[in-house]
């Protein structure tokens, strides 16, 4: 036998044994344990099935894992929730009120099956199987468990329980209308292709919490989520979204599902020890609760807490004892409304109505604290572990029976109060919207561009997949004239959230004061707070919080990188000279303008400080003294020069030249005036102009006479007969001189002028202004010229220095030429080591230095004698003899005369 027919064999055989097998294993096929589910069914004499998930109970009891034979244990619920039975009822009565309708199904009803989910994904996950398949024997259906058709599921609570259901029912497409989960994530069709919900997405409410956050001027926030899908899901778009907006999350912490000691602590010491005064709530209410106990148990107070809609209008949280440490929470719930004839059906219930009905009970035993006669419902069971760490289990029946004749209008818990209807009011939305997808599909009423590819179905004969193209874009108008929209990820785009903020009542009671709204479309989003709101704050000051990881950096100040440290955390960096931050909190410096400097706290630009070398000051205004008195004295020699112009010592060595230098001298003594007030063009063309063409004609005359006594001292050295200068040409080589400097300074004017400038990098802290000499060169060839005249005066006049004479004007000439370089060359360094007004004001002291000594060594002895010596002031004098010691020649400065064969010969003195 070959190999390949062994091997045909032995799948023969495999095949028959394992068809045998199946066959056997097909009739003994059995549920070994059923799920503990509690609920509402009313399926008799309707057409389709509405299934309902409801969270009627808070949590599961501990299953002991220990015992083998409770390892497929379903666990029960405890923790009796008013506000789910009341979502619970309010899908009932929707039904039925949509069953009476015609103009919505007029040829159809509705019936339920609602099942508990006990807020607990293991509970979700066993009602979203026992809804699909049933807990028949042998009997897998895929439908309903009561046998008839399901067409849509309405839940199942809490983002977390819907993410867990919706994985179940998206793998068949069962249509699913969440009314309270809102989580981002079911947004994503690839994982939930056929969920669906009336309250919007969380990522709308996370845009109007940090809109919310950036209006107060909050910056440091604290966030607090549950451990499910609705908290991290949520707090991660939250962080997002305040890093968008250059916020910062102070921390980060999650209350765990099942209690923990250690993680609850942590949550509280991340609280306490962050500076942050603003905390994000991100949870349910039921989940919260006991983080509410930890906060009040650690005495947290003056928080201002931003709650999410899941528990802002929570009974279970709004308590008024607990308002101390939750008063001012302030945030975002779904439109409140009334519902027609809700609160009459909530009121009729009774356990009398139904033996059987465990949930009702249960709630007439916890309501009035009381035990329904002859029932096994437990009263009061809490299995939960307390803030000690131990485990409580109170299983006593209430000593009180219940009579039945309790009155629900004593009442005051969550059941009853209809004033707060919103995710009441969405579990309502949510039927209709179902409600109407299938009014749509039984006339087959498509979208345009829908009907090409989808055929049209009927009731009941159709599959669950084929209701989900009816609610995309259906768009609905509710009782009170809201209209709701659903986009295609199956979320309400279009519609706005109301601000509440809690405040206590006069009557003890918490209550939920509406101080504006978030509205939001698919284009825009709106906050609108007015400035006039009643808000409340839990502060110290009742006043607006301020929540920073660093206060706000003062005007003149700007943020600063902390390494390391979020961006919220920043130090205040004083701004540097010239830069001004005038805002609080500006991340930089702006720079002042030209003009402009900053101020000593650097929070404002103000004008520099103008410096020049002003007529007020003291400086200046001796400066002017000086320049003035000056001009008087040369003013008052000119007229000892008039008046005694005839007598020998002012006609000796040209008179007119004198004048000339006393004119010159003048000139350059007041032109000092034109270096002092503020500069403009025309005054610093005149300043240089007018120096340099004074001190020209000043030297040149001086020139005219050092030549006059360098002639006289050759005709003594040489004792030989000379033809004396004559005084035209004294006057030419003033003439001369001057007209060349003249020259060179219209050169000057024309080509390169100085100009008036505002010298701003001296001191950044003052404009000084200044002249601009134009062209260096010019000037210096202008002062340059000056300067040679100086040397030229100074070497004739010291050659001639040994004239004997009674006066001695070569030497007196020479001291005043010595005194005019010692300033000019003592000026220069001076002149470069000054800065501002000073450095004019050293040039005007040089200019009446020089001025004030070529005035008196030429001068003043002349003046002297005229005066106060007049018997010297003679023709002998002035030009006497030669004396007995020489009697070969006779000189003075003031006359040369020559005694040669009895003749005089006079070459200097002349009229």
């Amino acid at each position: 036998m070959t190999s390949r027919n062994k091997c045909l064999i032995l799948g023969l055989t495999v095949f028959l044994w394992v068809g045998v097998h199946a066959q056997s294993y097909i009739d003994t096929c059995r549920l070994l344990r059923k799920f503990n589910l509690t609920g509402y069914v009313e399926a008799e004499n309707h057409s389709m099935i509405i299934g309902g998930l409801f969270p009627i109970h808070t949590r599961t009891i501990p299953i002991n894992n220990s015992d083998t034979e409770l390892e497929f244990e379903s666990a029960m619920c405890e923790g009796f929730n008013f506000r789910g039975f009341r979502w619970m009822k309010t899908m009932i009565h929707t039904i039925k009120e949509i069953n009476e309708r015609k103009d919505i199904l007029p040829n159809h009803t509705l019936g339920y099956q609602i099942f508990d989910t006990c807020f607990s994904v293991s509970k979700a996950m066993e009602t979203a199987m026992t809804l699909l398949t049933g807990q028949e024997e042998k009997k897998p259906n895929y439908r309903n468990s009561t046998g008839k058709y399901l067409v849509g599921i309405i839940g199942s609570g809490g983002s977390s329980l819907s993410v867990t259901a919706a994985r179940i029912f998206g793998l068949y497409y069962m249509p699913q209308v969440g009314y309270t989960s809102s989580s981002a994530i079911l947004s994503d069709k690839f994982q939930f292709p056929s969920f669906y919900r009336s309250i919007p997405s969380d990522k709308i409410q996370i845009e109007a919490m940090v809109t919310l956050i950036i209006h107060f001027g909050w910056v440091w926030v604290g966030a607090i989520a549950s451990e499910d899908d609705y908290g991290k899901y949520g707090v991660k778009s939250f962080r997002e979204k305040m890093e968008t907006a250059n916020l910062c999350v102070a921390f980060s912490e999650t209350i765990p599902k099942v209690y923990s000691n250690e993680r609850m602590q942590k949550a509280v010491k991340a609280i306490k020890s962050s500076s942050a005064k603003v905390i994000v709530l991100y949870t349910s209410d039921i989940d919260l609760s006991p983080f509410v106990l930890e906060v009040i148990h650690h005495n947290i107070t003056h928080r201002t807490w931003i709650a999410s809609e899941a528990w802002i209008t929570s009974a279970l949280i709004a308590k008024p004892e607990y308002f101390p440490y939750f008063g001012g929470t302030i945030g975002f719930a779904i439109p409140r409304s009334v519902i027609p004839g809700l609160k009459e059906f909530l009121y009729d219930v009774h356990p009398s109505k139904d033996p059987n009905d465990v949930l009702t009970i249960e709630f007439w035993q916890t309501a009035f604290n009381c035990t329904w006669p002859n029932n096994s419902v437990p009263y009061n069971v809490d299995h939960r572990v307390n803030m000690t760490g131990k485990e409580d289990r109170l299983y006593d029946m209430s000593d009180q029976l219940c009579t039945g004749e309790e009155k629900l209008e004593d009442l005051k818990n969550t059941y009853l109060d209809t004033s707060q209807l919103r995710i009441t009011n969405n579990v309502r939305q949510a039927v209709y919207l179902m409600a109407h997808a299938l009014d749509h599909l039984s006339n087959c009423d498509l979208l345009e561009e829908q009907r090409n590819n989808t055929a049209c179905s009927h009731i009941p004969d159709f599959e669950p997949k084929e209701l989900l193209p009816y609610f995309k874009k259906l768009k609905i108008t509710t009782h009170d004239g809201a209209e709701i929209e659903l986009n295609g990820n199956g979320d309400v785009d279009s519609g706005y959230y109301d601000i509440l903020n809690w405040h206590m009542g006069d009557a003890g009671e918490i209550t939920f004061v509406k101080v504006g709204e978030y509205i939001f479309n698919s284009t825009k989003y709106e906050l609108v707070l007015p400035k006039n709101s009643s808000l409340f704050w839990n502060t110290e000051s009742s006043r607006l919080p301020d929540s920073v990881c660093t206060k706000l950096c003062a005007p003149g100040t700007r943020k600063g990188i902390r390494p390391g440290q979020p961006l919220c955390c920043f130090a205040c960096i004083p701004c540097a000279d010239g830069y001004v931050s005038e805002k609080p909190g500006q991340r930089e410096c702006d720079p002042c303008g030209e003009d402009d400097w900053s101020n000593a706290e650097k929070s404002k630009c103000v004008p520099k400080l103008v410096e020049f070398l002003a007529y007020e000051e003291a400086l200046g205004f001796t400066l002017v003294i000086l320049s003035i008195f000056g001009a008087l004295v040369v003013l008052a020699v000119t007229a000892v020069y008039v008046v005694h112009r005839h007598t020998p010592l002012v006609k000796a060595n040209d008179r007119e030249l004198s004048f000339l230098i006393q004119m010159s001298l003048g000139i350059t003594v007041l032109s000092s005036m034109l270096f002092i007030g503020k500069p403009c063009n025309w005054s610093c063309m005149a300043r240089q102009i007018t120096l340099a063409l004074g001190f020209c004609l000043c030297l040149s005359s001086i020139l005219g006479k050092t030549i006059s006594l360098f002639f006289a001292y050759r005709i003594s050295i040489s004792k030989t007969r000379l033809i004396s200068m004559h005084p035209i040409f004294r006057k030419l080589i003033v003439l001369i001189c001057v007209l060349a400097e003249i020259c060179v300074c219209a050169v000057y004017l024309v080509l390169e002028p100085p100009k008036m400038f505002k010298n701003i990098e001296i001191q950044n802290v003052k404009i000084i202004f200044e002249c601009s000499e134009g062209s260096i060169e010019f000037l210096c060839s202008i002062f340059g010229f000056d300067v040679l005249l100086a040397l030229l005066c100074f070497l004739t006049t010291f050659v001639a220095r040994q004239l004997p004479d009674n006066y001695y004007e070569g030497k007196c000439i020479t001291f005043g030429i010595l005194v005019f370089f010692i300033v000019w060359i003592s000026f220069v360094p001076a002149y470069l080591s000054t800065k501002g007004k000073f450095k004019v004001a050293v040039e005007i002291f040089a200019i009446l230095a020089s001025s004030y000594g070529l005035l008196g060594c030429v001068f003043l002895p002349k003046c002297f004698i005229i005066l106060l010596r007049p018997k010297r002031n003679t023709d002998e004098t002035v030009g006497g003899r030669v004396p007995t010691v020489d009697r070969s020649i006779q000189l003075t400065s003031a006359s040369v005369s020559s005694e040669l064969n009895s003749t005089t010969v006079s070459t200097v003195l002349d009229e």
